[in-house]
């Protein structure tokens, strides 16, 4: 994932920033991404050697690990209690309907069988492929397996990184053939869609490394990505197939949902969301539980259940899925404080989960007292603040209101529609919730 970097002061390369073909989703393309934006919900896995020292999965970088010194993780990488099943099982107990697995961090890492890399979980101690043993129990559990896939190389001499922003203190000095890195990744992306079965999606990151910092005027690209290749070769391997760059920035032609990290949709308080929600593409917000996104053994600082049920409702008023992120420890299990929160989520799901799965955006954004999702001929009204007993709806977009009451209990709450304002209240006090959810049966009839 991005941090917060210096820049590295390196001229510009006039290249292009890729050449894109005109676009056009197949049907069963469309269909997954209509099916992407109802189920709201996924579990992001940052997991690899960089779990190891406990620093995060920015350890490489930051420390200035050597690529001779780095791939010694590779030799006691030994997950020895990875469980597929219980992953899988945990993530759907949390009613998450799809996980976004790290396939290759930018540590360069493969986590699973590829012939193109020699570094990867094929040559440690484990010696298992764990990319096949989430794809197998997925398909096995019904549930979707998307794939996280590093643009940018820390390792690899033939990605330019003497262009990059980040990767400058790793000990490479060889200039390889930028070509061939292209081709590498061409190679390791049609493994991940031929060997795996369905894929639900490539979550693509790293781009950001070859421009400018995010909010410049110009983030042009200091190479050629050849992404109008990639993503033509994915949707060839598999159409259905949804793609995804954390590029921070309007989507390109060819992808296909627009992702923000640690940021909901049209707000940028992590420095990295300049960008504008897209009207046309799904969206998709990633966040941590911690502050960190791999396995950090200093960090505490969890959020707690109330903050991760108010950005999963929230993001979902803004129309956009949560993404939910957790650090597996470098033996495979996954900490008791991830464990507990998500069980907490699935529980709050079980009762509230109408509310959130198949809804599109409330027709006001997140306020100081919550936020509305909405569904064909029902809006929820999600109360965030406990002593807020009355709540005003200014131009409510509907004439009548069937019908107003609590979802967990169906007890009645009054409303009040005079003109286009919508007044609720003797809202009853949810001292021990994190969100009352109000249900309005709604018509303009």
């Amino acid at each position: 994932m991005k941090k917060i970097i210096v820049l590295v002061s390196v001229a510009f390369v006039a290249v292009g920033c890729f050449a894109q073909q005109a676009y056009t989703p197949t049907a069963s393309n469309v269909a997954a991404r209509k099916w992407f934006a109802d189920e709201k919900f996924g579990l992001f896995i940052h997991w690899g050697p960089f779990s190891i020292p406990g620093d995060g999965e920015w350890v490489m970088n930051n420390r200035n690990i050597t690529v001779k010194n780095y791939t010694r993780l590779m030799h006691f990488f030994n997950p020895i209690d990875f469980n597929a099943q219980q992953w899988v099982s945990m993530a759907k107990g949390a009613g998450m309907k799809y996980i976004t697995l790290i396939t290759r961090h930018h540590d360069g890492f493969s986590m699973w069988n590829t012939k193109y890399s020699d570094f990867n979980i094929m040559n440690s101690p484990y010696h298992k492929d764990i990319v096949k043993a989430l794809a197998d129990e997925c398909h096995k559990q019904g549930i979707k397996l998307f794939l996280y896939y590093s643009l940018l190389d820390w390792r690899r001499d033939d990605y330019q990184y003497w262009t990059g922003r980040t990767g400058q203190g790793t000990g490479r000095t060889v200039h390889g053939k930028w070509e061939d890195y292209v081709q590498f990744m061409k190679n390791q992306l049609t493994e991940l869609l031929t060997n795996y079965g369905e894929i639900g999606g490539i979550w693509f990151d790293g781009y950001w490394d070859q421009t400018a910092p995010e909010g410049a005027a110009d983030r042009s690209p200091r190479l050629d990505w050849h992404l109008g290749e990639i993503y033509a070769l994915i949707h060839k391997l598999q159409p259905q197939c949804l793609i995804g760059n954390n590029h921070h920035l309007t989507p390109f032609a060819g992808e296909d949902f627009q992702m923000f990290e640690k940021d909901l949709p049209g707000e940028n308080k992590s420095g990295l969301s300049y960008q504008k929600p897209s009207e046309q593409l799904p969206l998709e917000t990633c966040e941590t539980i911690n502050g960190s996104w791999g396995f950090n053994i200093t960090d505490t600082t969890y959020k707690t259940h109330e903050q991760l049920i108010h950005y999963l409702v929230k993001a979902s008023g803004l129309g956009a899925n949560f993404l939910l992120n957790i650090g597996p420890m470098p033996n495979g299990e996954v900490q008791p404080e991830f464990k507990e929160r998500l069980a907490y989520m699935g529980n709050w799901l079980k009762a509230n989960g109408e509310s959130v799965y198949n809804t599109k955006a409330g027709y006001l954004r997140p306020q100081d007292w919550g936020c509305i999702t909405e569904k064909a001929g029902k809006m929820y009204v999600h109360v965030f603040a406990k002593d807020n007993n009355t709540v005003t709806l200014q131009n409510f977009p509907y004439k009548n209101i069937v019908k107003a009451y609590l979802l967990k209990n169906g007890t009645v709450v009054h409303t009040e529609l005079a003109g286009n304002t919508v007044t609720i209240d003797n809202i009853p006090p949810h001292n021990d919730e994190p969100d009352e959810v109000i249900v309005l049966d709604v018509s303009n009839g």
